[in-house]
C-alpha cells in the first residue's frame, strides 16, 4: 500500500474508532422462530464500515463464548476489540439455543448444512441492516467448519476468518484426542467402535455406547456428528477464491499447528497468523502446564490473548 494511502486509511479508522458503538439486538429468520444475535456497531454505521459475523464453537456455546461448561467470554472479548478499531460485528446464539431457543423444537436436531444455511441467513440480514456489500465469516473451532460449509455459495461473503479450526475430518481428530487421554484406556475400544459405525453412517444405540462416552456419542447428537464426520475441512478450502485468514494459537490443546498448515496447504493463497501464547479460547497461556491452559476455559476476565484482535482486524482491514 502506498505510503500516502496508508496514513489516509489509518486516520479513518482512528476517526471512526471514535465514535461510540453500541450493542443492539439483532435477528434474522430461523426455520420455526427467529434466531437471535447482538449488533456491536456505531449508532449511524457507514455502508463502508467491515462487518464480521462471528460463528460459535461446538455444543451449547452461546453468543458471548459462554455455556455451561466453559465461561470465557471470547467472542464478546473479540466483538470489542474489533469495536475499538472501527470494525462492526454479529455474534450470534445457534438455532434453539439460548436467544435462537425457539428456532427450532429441538436444539440437537440439526445438521452442519442446517448452519451453513443459517449463516446465510444471517448474512443477507445483516447486509440489510447495515448496509454492508459484504460480510466477513469468523468460524471459531466448530464454527470455522460450520463457515466452510457455508462458503460454498460465497456471493455476499467477503471472505473466511477460520480461528482454530481442525483442518482434518473430525473422526481424525477424535482418534487422537481419545487415544492421547490414558484416562480412556477402559473405554477406547468402545469408542473407536462407535465412531467408525457413525463414520459409515449408521447410528448407534445408547445400549451399545458405554455410559462414559454418552456425553460425546449420545444418540440424540449423532446426527449432527455424522453431518460431520462426512466433511474434510482441507477439501471445502481447496479452490475457494475469496480472501482466507488462518488464526492459530501455539499453546491450543485442542487443534494444532498442523491442522492450520493443513490448512495452508488447501488454499496456499491464505494468510496463517500462529499466536505464539494464544490457546484454544484465545487466553494467554505462557507454559505448557495443563492445568494453566485449563483454567482459563473458565474465567471470563482474562482477556484475549496479544496479537489476536491486531491480526484479525488487520487481515479486514486491508
Amino acid at each position: 500500500m502506498p505510503l500516502l494511502a496508508a496514513v489516509a486509511l489509518a486516520a479513518a479508522i482512528q476517526s471512526a474508532a471514535l465514535v461510540p458503538f453500541v450493542p443492539r439486538d439483532i435477528d434474522a429468520p430461523g426455520p420455526h422462530g427467529p434466531l437471535r444475535g447482538t449488533l456491536l456497531s456505531a449508532a449511524a454505521q457507514p455502508a463502508s464500515m467491515p462487518v464480521v459475523l462471528i460463528v460459535p464453537g461446538s455444543g451449547p456455546t452461546d453468543r458471548n463464548g459462554d455455556g455451561p461448561l466453559v465461561r470465557t467470554s471470547a467472542y464478546r472479548l473479540l466483538a470489542e476489540g474489533l469495536a475499538s478499531r472501527a470494525i462492526a460485528s454479529v455474534r450470534i446464539d445457534k438455532r434453539g439455543m439460548f436467544g435462537s431457543a425457539s428456532a427450532i423444537a429441538n436444539a440437537d436436531d440439526v445438521s452442519v448444512d442446517d448452519y451453513a444455511r443459517d449463516l446465510h441467513t444471517w448474512v443477507t440480514s445483516i447486509r440489510q441492516r447495515t448496509g454492508a456489500s459484504c460480510v466477513w465469516v469468523l468460524g471459531h473451532s466448530e464454527g470455522g467448519l460450520v463457515a466452510l460449509a457455508a462458503a460454498r455459495d460465497t456471493a455476499d461473503m467477503c471472505g473466511l476468518i477460520l480461528v482454530a479450526t481442525a483442518g482434518r475430518p473430525l473422526a481424525q481428530v477424535l482418534r487422537e484426542q481419545l487415544k492421547a487421554n490414558p484416562a480412556n484406556a477402559p473405554v477406547l475400544d468402545n469408542a473407536m467402535s462407535v465412531l467408525a459405525s457413525l463414520e459409515a453412517g449408521s447410528t448407534v444405540p445408547a445400549t451399545r455406547i458405554d455410559p462414559a462416552l454418552l456425553p460425546l456419542f449420545r444418540p440424540q447428537v449423532q446426527r449432527f456428528l455424522m453431518s460431520e464426520l462426512s466433511l474434510d475441512p482441507a477439501a471445502l478450502l481447496t479452490g475457494y477464491a475469496k480472501p482466507v485468514l488462518i488464526v492459530q494459537g501455539l499453546r491450543d490443546i485442542q487443534v494444532t499447528r498442523d491442522d492450520a498448515e493443513r490448512l495452508k496447504r488447501a488454499d496456499p493463497r491464505a494468510e496463517l497468523a500462529l499466536v505464539a501464547n494464544a490457546n484454544h479460547v484465545l487466553k494467554t497461556v505462557h507454559t505448557d502446564d495443563l492445568s494453566e491452559n485449563l483454567a482459563t476455559y473458565t474465567n471470563p476476565d482474562l482477556p484475549l490473548a496479544d496479537s489476536i484482535v491486531d491480526v484479525i482486524s488487520a487481515f479486514v482491514r486491508r
